[in-house]
Formats: structure tokens, sequence, C-alpha cells
């Protein structure tokens, strides 16, 4: 298993994932983000960043995440999605993946990361108690369609 950041190539691959995610989260119909569209956001214009993890030459998994600023913190990382296909769960590769967001997180000098969780999502809730996040009950997402 090896976690590296997603080149070029990988882009065919990534979007895959996020279609299973899609499936997963029970909002298959919800994508419509394209290939060509990712890849320019990835390279041309840089608005999100992402990792991959690779299994015997195959990316398994993904963590797609960008920067953005709080006006009480300063910089801050959001991690958008972080994936596995369920086949490689529970190796570690979930992990992997969180760890070097983390690790990046650090090394841009932000000052808070932030995420989603599904609420009936129960192994990522988990998985993210295991890391002593702050899962908060607080805010209320907010939202508007283009």
């Amino acid at each position: 298993m090896n976690v590296r950041d997603a080149i070029l190539a990988d882009v065919p691959a990534i979007h895959a994932l996020i279609i299973e995610l899609a499936v997963y989260e029970r909002a298959p119909n919800e994508v419509i983000n394209t290939i060509s569209s990712l890849e320019k956001d990835l390279f041309v214009h840089k608005s999100c960043f992402a990792q991959v993890s690779e299994h015997e030459g195959a990316i398994v998994g993904f963590a797609l995440y960008f920067f953005g600023y709080s006006t009480w913190k300063g910089r801050t990382l959001y991690l958008e999605d972080i994936y596995v296909k369920e086949a490689f769960r529970k190796l570690g590769i979930g992990q992997a993946l969180f760890n070097t967001v983390i690790e990046i997180a650090k090394r841009e000098k932000v000052r808070r990361m932030d995420w989603q969780v599904l609420e009936w999502n129960t192994p990522a809730i988990a998985f993210y108690k295991k890391n002593k996040a702050l899962l908060d009950e607080e805010w209320i997402n907010g939202r508007i369609y283009f």
C-alpha cells in the first residue's frame, strides 16, 4: 500500500471512486462532476488537491481536500472526501490517507481541519472518534446550488 499525491493519469480512477462513494452515501444521481472538470480543478485551477492510495498498482482509495479561511482562526484545510474501496477497508488505508492529510495540514500551517460525516455512517463516525476528532452537533449546514 502506498499513499501519494494524485497525478493527472489518476483522475479517471478518482472519478470512479467518487461515483462509488455517491452510491455508498445513497446519492448515486447527485454526482455531476466530470473527469474533465476534475482534471481542471486538480491540475489547472488547483482549487483542490488529492492523495491516492495504491495497492498492487491500482488506486483503491483517495482523499480530496482544499484550503479555506476562517475569520476566527485563519487558514484552514477542508477534507471534502475520503474513501476506500469496500474490499480494502480495515487494512489501514483510510488511516494512512487521513494521516497524510493531517501532515499536509500541519506542513501548510493551517489552524484547523474540517470535514463532514453523515449521521448514519457509523463506521466513519467511529473512525473519526478513534482519531480523537471533535464531532460538532451544534452547527447546521447551509447550502445553495447553482
